[in-house]
């Protein structure tokens, strides 16, 4: 067998020498980049991207609502509660949703309206004191299937009046969620 040198051959005076001027160009990049700049590079990319997500976020402008709605049964009927979430970058305006609680034929058992002049950006409003954004139906059985409906109209950022409408079938167990959401836009 062979040693390793006799299989590679000698190293000639040139391989040598461009050996030789790659370990000094190595030893200057060393002499350049240091921890400290290593960490400033690390911290001004980190702050770039912060900012890139930062203004995605809040600066250009885009539609983004959405509907929770949380339905349980209670021992003398149903309560249905709802928050309407605009994660958008834009307030939008005039805003109307309507919660109707349906039986099996789609007959209406109750409802209830709520509007709103103007929901901020990144904002949420749902069931306090001041914000009533829950129905409560007495008197009707839990033994039966229901479908509850949301109905969402407001005015977006480019004055056009938006309307969505969701149906969603309840009965089946005692406490169910739902996330609504209107198709993301940006403007």
């Amino acid at each position: 067998m062979k040693s390793p040198r006799g299989i590679l051959g000698k190293a000639s005076e040139a391989d040598s020498e461009v050996a030789h001027v790659i370990l000094e160009k190595i030893e200057d990049v060393t002499d350049v980049v240091t921890p400290k700049r290593v960490v400033f590079a690390s911290i001004m990319t980190l702050l770039i991207v912060l900012a890139s997500i930062f203004s995605i976020i809040w600066i250009i402008p885009y539609e983004n609502v959405d509907v929770e709605v949380v339905y349980m049964q209670a021992g003398s009927g149903h309560v249905v509660l709802v928050e309407l979430d605009n994660k958008g970058s834009r307030a939008i305006e005039d805003v109307s949703l309507t919660i109707r609680f349906l039986d099996s034929e789609q007959a209406e058992i109750d409802r209830h309206d709520f509007y709103l002049s103007k929901l901020p950006a990144h904002s949420s409003i749902s069931n306090t004191p001041s914000d009533d954004l829950e129905l409560i139906v007495l008197g009707q059985s839990v033994w039966d299937d229901y479908f509850i409906e949301i109905t969402l109209e407001y005015i977006d950022n480019d004055a056009q009046r938006d309307l969505y409408t969701w149906t969603h079938a309840v009965g089946d167990w005692t406490r169910e969620s739902f996330v609504d959401q209107t198709p993301f836009e940006l403007f």
